[in-house]
């Protein structure tokens, strides 16, 4: 299979999937500092437990994307991130 090439630096867009709005775009605004970035609302799960956020950053490499990711891990209010 051959991996997808992506070009940088681009706008890359995080999914991320919590129980709680608030804190997850306070997690979104905490991990990224002060770089700018923009957070819109996705779906909610069909029982509403879950809500996603689509998280959309400026990344200037694979290292980069792979930095952000790890913050985003980090965070307790982010159950999961696609």
């Amino acid at each position: 299979m051959e991996k997808l090439k992506i070009e940088y630096p681009c706008d890359w867009t995080f999914k991320i999937i919590g129980q709680d709005e608030g804190l997850l775009r306070k997690a979104a605004t905490v991990s990224l500092e002060s770089r700018v970035h923009t957070v819109n609302n996705s779906n909610a799960s069909s029982g509403g437990k879950y809500i996603s956020l689509n998280l959309t950053v400026n990344v200037n490499d694979e290292t980069d994307r792979n930095e952000i990711y790890k913050h985003l891990q980090s965070d307790s209010a982010i159950k999961f991130i696609l």
